[in-house]
């Protein structure tokens, strides 16, 4: 079940590719909700249930997907911060999960100072472009992200399961191509990779909870 939820995403992401590529939103509204739908199932399939940190994946999961249908407007600057808002909890649970699963402290603080000087380029990056009005929430987001890596980094360290990683910086990634979108420079070339970052690091930390649960 777990395959053939990952694979539906895939086929559904292949048709998202196609409706951005023709701008075409009642596709979008066709197939992206199935996409992330597709991810859940995935989840759920390995066992998500079966212990606290794939609780913590599948509500990470379940948030990401209201971020994904409330982006889908265009225009829309409420619902766009809705949708940060929703992702934002999104990393949250998965820091949650993180710290659930146990977390090396010290390689945490490690990773936490690397990452600052990282989130320091980032925002120095969009912030030319960033109104007023989503400075604080850029901000907010930019560190909530950046602690999620860090504790993903700090939870292999203790467990060894280095696919926590692989998606843990892979959302990371895909979220700077919605930031290169919205602050820096729209086009297809944004999507392309960032949509695929994105749908993978979902079936990856989709696939980490079967370790937790013992499948």
């Amino acid at each position: 079940m777990f395959w053939i939820a990952s694979a539906i995403t895939l086929v559904f992401l292949a048709l998202l590719l196609v409706a951005e590529w023709f701008d075409s939103q009642r596709l979008r509204w066709a197939v992206k909700p199935v996409a992330s739908t597709a991810f859940i199932a995935a989840a759920w399939a390995a066992g998500a249930l079966d212990s606290a940190y794939g609780v913590a994946v599948i509500v990470g999961l379940a948030l990401s997907w209201w971020g994904d249908v409330l982006l889908i407007p265009k225009g829309q600057t409420r619902v766009f911060q809705a949708g940060v808002i929703a992702f934002l909890l999104g990393h949250v649970a998965y820091s949650i999960g993180f710290v659930v699963r146990g977390v090396d402290p010290v390689w945490f603080a490690g990773a936490a100072v690397a990452l600052v000087a990282v989130a320091a380029v980032v925002l120095r990056w969009l912030w030319p472009n960033v109104g007023s009005a989503m400075k604080g929430a850029v901000i907010a987001y930019v560190v909530v992200i950046s602690t999620m890596v860090a504790l993903a980094i700090g939870t292999v360290a203790a467990h060894g399961d280095f696919t926590i990683l692989v998606g843990a910086v892979i959302f990371y990634l895909s979220d700077l191509s919605v930031a290169r979108e919205r602050f820096v420079k729209q086009g297809f070339i944004n999507r392309i990779w960032g949509l695929p970052f994105y749908y993978v690091a979902q079936l990856v930390l989709a696939w980490t909870v079967m370790a937790a649960s013992g499948g």
